[in-house]
């Protein structure tokens, strides 16, 4: 196994290709994490945080559809998740750049 920092924060970084493609943010750290896990040290705990953070966040996003129609409330809940999707991608990228550990607030540990 081989230390790689760039990559790292590469994966991180990767999420804020959903604000260009719509899904890329979660195929490509999906792909880097699943073909350079057993290659890249800390690269399956920085994956696993990301993919959590991200099927969390979904889920997050599917919980706010209905609080739309019902109070209103999903519009802020979709706006707060926004900001989170574009925030934590950045705050653990500068981490993984550190050699620090990833954390994703609100982050359900589906993998673990």
């Amino acid at each position: 196994m081989k230390e790689n920092k760039q990559l790292l924060v590469l994966i991180h970084l990767s999420q804020l290709l959903d604000f260009v493609t719509g899904i890329g943010g979660f195929i490509v750290p999906l792909i880097l994490w699943l073909t350079k896990k057993d290659e890249i040290i800390n690269m399956d705990e920085h994956g696993k945080a990301i993919i959590n953070f991200r099927i969390s966040m979904f889920i997050y996003v599917l919980i706010c559809i209905p609080l739309i129609l019902l109070l209103g409330l999903g519009i802020l809940g979709l706006i707060i998740l926004g900001i989170f999707y574009f925030i934590f991608p950045i705050i653990n990228a500068i981490k993984a750049s550190n050699n620090e550990s990833p954390n994703y607030p609100f982050s359900i540990r589906i993998i673990k």
